[in-house]
């Protein structure tokens, strides 16, 4: 028996519709983010980034990755984005709980030390659940400016659950949306009752990668070219670890400041 491919086909045009939609409509709001997040990282800042559940794949799509540079923070808690184990200890229904806490993000930020030209992306699909509001309304009641990543259509789909009453799209300064839709799955197949197949992962990589290459482009622009994780098939192996060597102590130098230390990123010991 041969599988008919059409299931396949259609979400691979229903995530090209996802793409398109997002070159069409979001290329203004990605240039505004891409303006913050240089002017964090060109003074000395950090580009904080935060995602609970699946939301954590653009938070590390956006950094460590071959093509991607210094100067964005990953924070990823494990407790609300440890899914492998499904059930038991640290399971899909603890982090499904977890994130409906209100007042989790607040004890999550508070072992982090911002600095005055930080600024915050905060990604989620539906930009209602209670931590990602919590850590909106945080880094900017601590003056950092807030780019939400989200797919609007399932936000405003989606009832409040924040006390504050607010989405996540209403904390912003700049959203972007992931155009993916309100349910998220794209494809429905005859014979089942629900549909199948996400495409938010497809909208939260394309607006990450050309969030990315907007603001090294800005970063090189301004004298201040980043150092990129770059695979040994592009300038060599020797070439591609030392590199990697350089990238990783200029992280570790940049976030530093995060942990209240100090460190000078010319000094690979430190």
């Amino acid at each position: 028996m041969t599988l008919d491919p059409a299931p396949a086909l259609d979400y691979l045009e229903r995530a090209e519709t996802i793409v398109r939609q997002v070159r069409e409509t979001q290329i203004d709001a990605i240039v505004r983010a891409a303006q913050i997040c240089a002017d964090s990282i060109a003074a000395g800042g950090l580009v904080h980034l935060f995602g609970t559940g699946h939301s954590r794949i653009p938070v590390e799509e956006m950094f460590p990755r071959h093509g991607s540079f210094p100067g964005f923070h990953p924070i990823v808690e494990l407790s609300l984005t440890y899914h492998n184990p499904v059930v038991g200890a640290n399971g899909q229904r603890q982090a499904m709980f977890l994130e409906k806490v209100e007042g989790f993000g607040q004890v999550i930020l508070r072992n982090f030390v911002f600095g005055p030209h930080d600024s915050f992306m905060i990604f989620s699909n539906s930009g209602v659940n209670q931590v990602v509001i919590d850590v909106a309304l945080e880094a900017r009641a601590r003056g950092m400016p807030v780019i939400a990543v989200v797919s609007v259509a399932h936000c405003l789909a989606s009832s409040p659950r924040h006390s504050s009453g607010r989405r996540l799209i209403d904390c912003a300064d700049v959203t972007i949306d992931t155009c993916s839709p309100a349910g998220d799955a794209l494809v429905t197949v005859e014979g089942l009752a629900y549909p199948v197949g996400p495409g938010s992962t497809i909208g939260f990589a394309a607006v990450v990668n050309a969030l990315k290459c907007l603001v090294a482009a800005e970063l090189t622009k301004r004298g201040q070219p980043p150092l990129v994780l770059t695979s040994g098939v592009l300038i060599g192996n020797a070439a591609s670890a030392e590199l990697f060597e350089r990238t990783y102590d200029d992280y570790r130098a940049r976030v530093a400041q995060v942990y209240g230390g100090r460190c000078d990123r010319d000094q690979a010991s430190c």
